[in-house]
């Protein structure tokens, strides 16, 4: 145990540091790490593989996921910032690469290999996406003169014309869903709000008459005709978990859905251990956005309040997606669900994410003393 006594940089990350976003992320992983030993090894069969291939993979992704989080949680508002530009950078330069030299997989190319790994650079620009979008609207409501909106609308455009070339219509969705939900944080006018309302409903209508995987599954999901077998059997697998689970190790149907370890994890989740640990899952998930958003009412600078918030709703909604597939509320969209599904580079991301978030909520006493010291120069009781 660290000594509040101590004077060092580890003592000063223990007691400044949200522990209980520690927690919560680190219990997230655990989770992840355990259910991967229920959802993965049948894969790895079907696919001639050890039946553990995937939960070694999952081990070895885990010990740098960790140290990425805790590494990045010691850094500033001001060294998150610039670690965000520099991740942006190269994430929109891998993806623009991805689109000539990526591996394509099922009519996308998202993924670029390197040796026996491959890399999904549009995870990576998620996060850094929200904090430097969270830093040109700071920028702009602390200097109108500055044009930080045009700027992230001009960035929005670049990332969001990458995503729909790739083609990615759900990354496409909750970055844009995440970029709104800033905006509208930032002050945006009501008649901005009226037109991208607008274009978002004209670019999802011409995604679908135009992207024919994108009409197939929005029409499988409105009249439950052609292939629906994987979100079938996820949801068959669900009602058979009942409340309680059929216990580690027992679970019978999800043998047989294709990405039980990935996209449908939850569903395995439901038929070994039942809905009540589902519904533990969702309930963590809801407190890692509504301590976020806590964090972002009750914080004072425009930066850290708006990179907070973006941050935990992309966790939020990425979780909502997820869950929201495997329950059929929505239509079948390949997407993880944070720290939990195999994959290294959502988990990496993820866990960027949370570096981030622990980051900027650090409590700062020496930044609490300047704004009480400004506050009182002003004439302005603190609060």
């Amino acid at each position: 145990m660290v000594s509040r006594a101590d004077r060092g940089p580890l003592a000063d990350w223990f007691w400044t540091i949200d522990r209980f976003f520690l927690a919560a992320f680190v219990l997230l992983m655990g989770i992840g790490f355990m259910l991967s030993f229920a959802a993965s090894p049948q894969v790895a069969e079907r696919l001639g593989l050890d039946s553990f291939h995937f939960v070694e993979r999952h081990a070895i992704f885990v010990v740098p996921s960790l140290v990425v989080m805790i590494g990045l949680s010691f850094l500033s508002p001001r060294q998150i910032r610039r670690t965000a530009i520099i991740l942006l950078a190269i994430s929109l330069l891998m993806m623009v690469l991805a689109l000539f030299f990526g591996v394509e997989v099922k009519g996308s190319r998202r993924w670029i290999s390197i040796g026996s790994f491959s890399i999904q650079p549009s995870e990576f620009m998620k996060p850094a996406f929200v904090v430097v979008c969270a830093w040109l609207f700071a920028e702009h409501a602390r200097q109108p003169e500055v044009p930080g909106n045009l700027f992230a609308i001009i960035l929005f455009g670049i990332v969001g014309a990458l995503l729909v070339a790739q083609p990615d219509l759900g990354q496409t969705i909750l970055t844009s869903v995440v970029w709104g939900g800033m905006f509208f944080m930032a002050g945006m006018p009501w008649l901005w709000i009226m037109v991208l309302g607008v274009l978002g409903v004209g670019g999802f209508a011409t995604a679908y008459y135009m992207l024919p995987h994108v009409t197939g599954r929005i029409d499988r999901f409105l009249t439950g005709e052609g292939d629906t077998f994987q979100v079938d059997t996820a949801r068959d697998a669900i009602i058979r978990g009942d409340w309680f689970g059929q216990g580690p190790g027992e679970g019978i149907i999800k043998r047989i859905i294709p990405d039980s370890h990935t996209d449908f994890i939850f569903s395995v989740a439901a038929e070994e251990f039942g809905i009540l640990f589902c519904m533990v899952l969702v309930a963590i998930f809801a407190f890692i956005v509504l301590r976020g958003l806590n964090h972002a009412f009750k914080e004072r600078n425009d930066f850290t309040r708006f990179a907070v918030a973006g941050l935990v709703l992309q966790i939020g909604i990425q979780s909502m997606i997820n869950i929201g597939v495997n329950l059929e509320l929505m239509p079948a969209k390949g997407m993880t669900l944070p720290l939990i599904s195999y994959g290294g580079s959502s988990m990496i991301a993820i866990c960027i994410t949370a570096g981030f978030i622990l980051a900027l909520t650090r409590h700062r006493p020496e930044k609490r003393a300047q704004e009480r010291s400004l506050f009182r120069v002003a004439g302005v009781p603190a609060e």
